[in-house]
């Protein structure tokens, strides 16, 4: 689904590879970007059978210039998730036909980021905020499709319009409301990925996929496609 090479290292085919790496000193947060997605563009036929599957990655933004300053920077698995708030269990867009489970993910032992194998699941980043907390980005990501389960219920992001409702409940039963504001059809180098995993700012919903042409001869697509939207007040 997302993905963005870094200088002198391939995208891996059929997996979700997002190292997730936190700024502390800069940013206090941490910053991931959704990388190398397989299987053919929805669009365009059945999906392949690549690999065993098929969907976005975090990746981690560049390493600072070695001639620059030095900025410290942690795994994200050093230390325990921001959010102490209910996490989201179920997301919604009715007026594209989205209804599907949501899992807590984090990250691997090799430093990627973990996305539901099953296409329709999708992952929230727990590293990052949860619905309830009152700023910065709650992240959900799933594969678009899967060589598995098929064409995954993200793929429908790229019909959703501006104004349309998405409705996240978190594991208490609390049921948040948002107004999407953007739907993005983005290439996946040089995408805006730390906005996208910002813990700071206004308190806002990001939805993210893969998206564009499927390139077999890199294994992924070419573009993100990322829903931004902001709570519904009162």
């Amino acid at each position: 689904m997302i993905t963005t090479s870094r200088p002198g290292r391939a995208s891996a085919p059929s997996r979700v590879s997002a190292r997730v790496l936190a700024t502390v000193a800069a940013l206090g947060t941490a910053t991931s970007l959704l990388t190398a997605c397989t299987g053919p563009d929805p669009a365009s036929g059945p999906v392949v059978a690549a690999s065993p599957s098929s969907t976005a990655t975090p990746r981690p933004t560049p390493p600072p210039d070695p001639t620059g300053p030095t900025v410290p920077v942690v795994e994200a698995t050093l230390g325990p998730p921001v959010a102490a708030t209910p996490p989201p269990v179920r997301l919604a867009v009715p007026d594209v036909g989205i209804d599907m489970a949501v899992d807590p993910v984090g990250v691997r032992d090799d430093g990627e980021m973990e996305i539901p194998e099953d296409a329709d699941r999708a992952g929230w980043y727990r590293f990052g905020p949860a619905p309830a907390d009152p700023a910065g980005a709650t992240v959900v990501a799933a594969h678009v499709d899967s060589v598995q389960t098929g064409i995954g219920q993200f793929a429908k992001l790229r019909d959703v319009g501006v104004g349309a409702v998405v409705t996240v409940t978190s594991a208490d039963g609390g049921v948040h409301e948002y107004r999407v504001v953007t739907v993005e059809k983005l290439p996946k180098e040089g995408a805006p990925v730390d906005q996208w995993f910002d813990r700071a700012g206004a308190p806002r919903l990001v939805l993210v996929t893969c998206g564009g042409t499927f390139r077999r001869d890199i294994g992924h697509y070419t573009d993100n496609v990322v829903v931004t939207a902001e709570p519904i007040s009162g």
